[in-house]
């Protein structure tokens, strides 16, 4: 399998998971479009739309930057647009954006609220609404979400109400979109056990020590590949980023750890119907 001149359109793709995944198409010679909102640098962010570009172009793919704020309609009619002109259709959407505020509702500012819902729901409902004419196109069309199981459990929402909310919208959209496109578009949701080494980790979540407790982005990459590599019929599911690897034969879980002295954090959302693989012990839940 390999996704050699395949289309990716990933969404907050400048930086951590999203880029990750894009640098691991680019490695087969894919093309991908940064779909994301930082174009210039950031006092507190790796990474810019060129950045990534430029990674792109040197792990071997071909790039094409694009800012795009993923509530604005006019914004995602264009970039996809512009994407299919450049390399001749797209075959993959990543909806990787996401906005992120763990606060009970009290303390939860109605901005901060409508911007986790407007990049993360609706966000997620609109690209993925105005990419389905080109993916209609392709010849193995997938559309990824980077978000949990559906797995309604209170504790998963009374420390953070608004954000869970949004979180789940976008797995909502996986439910009813593969669905409505079974046997046309493969439509999945994909979900780190273990927090992951980015920026959100960094500046709001744990800082420092987190981020050793932390994966590496590389193992949702590395699962996203191969979702990739599916047919269409391999939709409608909710995956577990290192479930899913063990059941593709993959065993060695350690190359993934940010500092392999520390103990993995349990990330929030993982079901606890979905244990982890044989060896992948995890630490304490902090949260």
């Amino acid at each position: 399998m390999s996704l050699k001149n395949k289309t990716l359109f990933i969404t907050g793709g400048s930086r951590g998971i999203g880029l990750a995944i894009a640098l691991k198409a680019a490695a087969d010679g894919a093309n991908v479009a940064i779909a994301a909102k930082t174009a210039e640098p950031h006092p507190k962010l790796e990474g810019t739309i060129h950045t990534a570009a430029a990674e792109i172009e040197k792990a071997g793919g071909r790039a094409l930057p694009l800012q795009v704020d993923v509530r604005e309609e006019a914004q995602v009619r264009n970039a996809l647009e512009k994407t299919a002109q450049a390399f001749g259709g797209i075959d993959i959407v990543v909806n990787n954006a996401s906005a992120i505020q763990l606060t009970p509702v009290a303390q939860t500012d109605m901005r901060r609220f409508d911007l986790m819902h407007g990049i993360n729901a609706r966000g997620t409902f609109m690209v993925s609404k105005f990419a389905l004419p080109y993916l209609a196109k392709a010849a193995r069309p997938h559309i990824l979400m980077l978000s949990p199981p559906l797995d309604m459990q209170e504790k998963w929402f009374a420390p953070s109400t608004g954000y869970s909310m949004a979180k789940f919208g976008m797995s909502l959209v996986v439910l009813g979109l593969a669905g409505e496109l079974r046997g046309k578009v493969a439509v999945n949701a994909l979900w780190p056990r273990t927090t992951i080494a980015t920026a959100a980790i960094k500046n709001l979540l744990g800082g420092d020590t987190m981020m050793r407790m932390s994966r590496t982005p590389a193992i949702l990459a590395d699962a996203a590949y191969r979702i990739f590599a599916k047919d269409v019929s391999f939709t409608g599911n909710f995956l577990i980023d290192d479930t899913f690897l063990a059941s593709e034969g993959v065993t060695d879980f350690d190359q993934y750890r940010a500092d392999p002295s520390q103990p993995l954090q349990p990330d929030f959302f993982v079901p606890d119907t979905m244990p982890p693989p044989k060896g992948v012990i995890l630490g304490k839940n902090n949260w």
